[in-house]
């Protein structure tokens, strides 16, 4: 089966880079190089199907695998609840040698019952991991006989980390929504201004700083898939109107499918930046009248966008100075390899260089048309010690990335921002914006790097220290 889910999700004619290759070349899917076992890879299938499932945040999810699994991807990523808890909560079959002999179906048989017993949560996700598929565990038997036991979606994620990259892992969890989760349940409320977002995972609470904007508009969250979502909103979100993709690579088939099988219109949008926010906000309400919503929602949409659009041009512009023409090396990827690039070129600054891994064909013609063209400005992964030169040279004033690559903008005294997954700060919306600003200043104009590049006492060029 994990075969034949593999094939189906390399086979996605959402993707115009994918549909451009050959047979042979698509069925190799999108990973350049495959993963090293027992080597750091930036993330197995696994990780990547617990970081889009575990914030469904009243169900609970139980790792099959040995505890290194569960602690490796624990809480790894600051998804945030308005409620339940449930979701924090670390449950593992905790798998040893002896298991490895034996096979581990009856000690996760225990795991599922146990957890039902004292928690009750509404569902119930159950990790593969390597162990238990190298050894044959059938874990989706033993899902399906406890949902029969129990009365509960018992739901497998078949998603061992051998199976290739985090990128996979979250297309894996997409499918295994449609598959168990999605259009299980039938809401009695739906309406044209339902909407759900897919890929938006609620990272320190961004989805919040979106939600008022939706509210104040009359706009439902039918479902974040998954970000702050309850098990019974995901499975009912085939009755939205709207599906708004905030990260192609992640859960585009999510998206295709949901279309394909119930009629839904989607389209890709980002909520970083002003010109970003106000352009999302004008799509989803253009589709929701066309799907029956009142007319007048598209002149009120116009209305927020213009109030919240000078409120927040009002609160940066005293930063505008202190950041105009400031010099910006983006290394993510994904959505934000363009999205971000708006935002920052709204505040003033130049984006020197932006990396596009992960990035899907459309997310690349996005930064491509940012960037006016300059095809060098975007680049893949970056060696660390090109990287290292780059900001020793003084040719960006600031690097934007993930804490793995914090430490080579640290030692070559340069500032550093967190534009990834765990970060502590929102930037979502008008509101993030303005935090971002805020958090950019904070950090490339801290009198602390001028302190740090001046020569050393003990340097033949010392002139002495300030007073």
């Amino acid at each position: 089966m994990l075969k034949q889910k593999l094939a189906d999700v390399f086979n996605e004619p959402g993707c115009e880079k994918n549909q451009a290759k050959s047979d042979k070349d698509r069925k190799k899917g999108c990973t350049v190089k495959g993963l090293t076992p027992g080597a750091a890879a930036g993330g197995c299938a696994f990780d990547g199907a617990k970081i889009a499932l575990q914030p469904v945040v009243d169900a609970a999810h139980i790792v099959h695998g040995p505890i290194a699994c569960e602690g490796n991807a624990w809480d790894n990523r600051h998804a945030a609840s308005s409620g339940p808890e449930l979701y924090r909560m670390g449950f593992t079959t905790d798998m040893s040698e002896l298991d490895v002999i034996y096979g581990g179906e009856k000690k996760l048989w225990k795991a599922i019952k146990e957890v039902i017993a004292k928690y009750d949560p509404p569902a119930i996700f159950v990790y593969q991991t390597c162990v238990p598929a190298l050894i044959g565990d059938d874990v989706i038997k033993v899902c399906a006989t406890a949902a029969e036991k129990f009365g509960k979606p018992v739901i497998p994620v078949n998603a061992p980390g051998f199976a290739g990259s985090k990128n996979l892992g979250n297309k894996l969890a997409g499918e295994t929504l449609l598959d168990y989760v999605i259009g299980t349940e039938e809401p009695d409320d739906a309406r044209p201004t339902d909407i759900n977002l897919i890929g938006e995972y609620n990272l320190v609470g961004e989805l919040w700083q979106i939600t008022p904007l939706f509210d104040e508009l009359g706009i439902r969250i039918r479902a974040g898939i998954t970000g702050d979502a309850r098990y019974h909103d995901v499975a009912c979100s085939h009755r939205a109107a709207v599906n708004m993709l905030l990260c192609g690579q992640a859960m585009m088939n999510v998206a295709r499918k949901m279309e394909e099988r119930w009629g839904i219109p989607y389209f890709e949008g980002s909520f970083y930046g002003i010109e970003d926010t106000s352009a999302s906000l004008r799509t989803i309400a253009r589709l929701c009248v066309q799907q029956g919503a009142d007319a007048d929602l598209i002149e009120r949409t116009e209305a927020l966008i213009a109030r919240e659009e000078a409120r927040c041009w009002e609160r940066i512009r005293s930063f505008t100075p202190r950041l105009q023409g400031k010099k910006v090396l983006l290394y993510t990827g994904g959505h934000k390899s363009w999205s971000v690039i708006s935002a920052l070129q709204e505040m003033g600054m130049e984006v020197v260089k932006s990396s596009v891994r992960k990035a899907t064909d459309s997310d690349k013609s996005k930064a491509l048309e940012l960037m006016d063209g300059d095809a060098e400005a975007l680049v893949g992964a970056i060696p660390n010690p090109e990287m290292y030169r780059m900001l020793r040279a003084g040719e960006a004033d600031i690097m934007l990335s993930g804490g793995r690559t914090q430490f080579v903008a640290l030692k070559a005294r340069t500032a550093w921002l967190d534009i990834n997954q765990e970060r502590n700060y929102a930037y979502a919306g008008y509101d993030g914006m303005v935090e971002l600003v805020r958090q950019m200043d904070k950090a490339v104009n801290n009198p602390v790097w001028q302190r740090v590049r001046r020569p050393a006492p003990w340097d033949a060029d010392f002139t002495g220290f300030d007073a």
